[in-house]
């Protein structure tokens, strides 16, 4: 019992075929745009961590500032950096030329 008997020959014959000429109604891209969409949901949840702790950080520099530490600075501008990394990202992505793939968060 090989693995040829066992799947159709259907999917082997579809998947051969370059992508232009796929149907599209084909079960490939509904379980891609599935994958896509739930990477979309995860990044949601980790821009959102990304910016309470960016924001966090900055009010740990700041409250290190007020006590007289040198070092707060640096925690302020490490937060802003957190907290607009998603920001940053896209303006990087649009700068090269790769605005296909960005992926789009769903909230």
């Amino acid at each position: 019992m090989g693995f040829r008997t066992m799947m159709p020959l259907s999917l082997f014959t579809d998947l051969r075929l370059p992508l232009a000429l796929r149907p599209l109604g084909h079960p490939v891209f509904a379980q891609l745009q599935a994958v896509k969409d739930g990477f979309g949901s995860a990044l949601v949840l980790v821009f959102m961590i990304g910016f309470f702790w960016g924001i966090i950080k900055i009010w740990g520099g700041a409250n290190a500032i007020s006590k007289g530490d040198s070092e707060g600075k640096g925690g302020i501008l490490a937060g802003i950096i957190i907290a607009a990394a998603a920001a940053i990202m896209a303006a990087l992505f649009t700068i090269f030329g790769m605005q296909d793939a960005i992926l789009t968060p769903r909230f």
